[in-house]
């Protein structure tokens, strides 16, 4: 399929998944969610803006052009974070097998099954994720500090001894449904994506004051946090021009307690349809330099004297 009839087939996907889940808006549209909204994406430190936005883009070259926007405001053309918010963090179009390993020996079967969900990803994109059993690309921790991932390529300047993923209490116990809703979401930021809740539209129907209160209190953030993680929207520049999708894995269940239209934003609970074409258009599941022609062609050779010149 060309990328410009992807893209459409994209919108349309959006338009009809929006259309169908329609209904759920009204019928929740006081109700805040008992659903945790509590992941963060971490940021390096400043002094490796510089060099993560190089990093990121001799990955992946297109890269370059994009816009991820993670912290507040627009800074100078000048100033070290800006070649970062020109610079995406996606891994680049060809196969790679990112390997995982874990800060705290958890048991084989946890390990297992935490890996399969990362895994989920896997099913329309050219990335996977296996465990090893020295220092993963993926180091994950269940130590406090709740849900958080860095973004893409950001992890290849983490310090070894650092966590790249933390899955707080994670444990055999939690259930099925929370296992997909948090670590593909958390796998969802190591391969790039950002917060899809941080879409234009979808900030623009938050309102600032209740919000503050909100994850102050749910989550103990403060203003600057809230500002970077939930009401900084993306920039265009940043995505495809397809609708927000409030139903990705990627957009935080939001209550309508904070909305100025009263409806909540609904949140997704699992890899969508929509999503899974996404990834699946980022990171395809064959580049063209992995395929070998369906026939080879197998040079022929003759003996100069026989070589036919074109008439001058």
């Amino acid at each position: 399929m060309h990328e410009n009839q992807l893209k459409e087939a994209l919108v349309e996907i959006t338009r009809i998944a929006s259309a169908v889940a329609q209904n759920d808006d009204s019928a929740n549209s006081n109700g805040d969610s008992s659903q945790s909204s509590g992941c963060t994406i971490k940021r390096l430190p400043d002094r490796l803006q510089r060099q993560a936005a190089s990093v990121s883009a001799q990955l992946n070259p297109a890269n370059a052009p994009l816009l991820e926007l993670l912290t507040v405001g627009t800074p100078p053309p000048d100033s070290p974070l800006a070649l970062t918010l020109t610079t995406a963090k996606y891994w680049g179009p060809s196969q790679r097998v990112l390997s995982v390993s874990f800060m705290d020996s958890p048991p084989a079967e946890l390990r297992s099954r935490i890996v399969s969900h990362l895994n989920a990803w896997a099913t329309t994109t050219s990335i996977s994720f296996a465990e090893t059993a020295g220092t993963g690309d993926v180091r994950i921790s269940r130590g406090t500090g709740g849900y958080w991932s860095y973004l893409g390529t950001d992890i290849t300047l983490v310090p070894k001894n650092r966590q790249t993923m933390n899955l707080q209490g994670f444990t055999m116990n939690i259930s099925e449904a929370e296992f997909r809703r948090v670590i593909r979401h958390e796998a969802g930021h190591t391969l790039g994506f950002p917060h899809e809740h941080m879409r234009r539209e979808l900030v623009a129907r938050i309102d600032p004051a209740k919000a503050y209160q909100y994850f102050l209190t749910t989550q103990g953030w403060s203003k600057e946090m809230v500002d970077q993680q939930v009401l900084t929207p993306l920039s265009d520049a940043s995505i495809f021009g397809t609708p927000a999708d409030q139903d990705s894995i990627m957009c935080y269940q939001l209550p309508g307690s904070i909305t100025r239209d009263g409806l909540s934003i609904r949140g997704g609970t699992d890899i969508n349809v929509t999503d899974f074409a996404f990834a699946g258009l980022v990171y395809p599941k064959w580049s063209h330099a992995e395929q070998a022609p369906a026939n080879p062609v197998a040079e022929d050779n003759w003996d100069p004297s026989e070589d036919v010149l074109a008439p001058l």
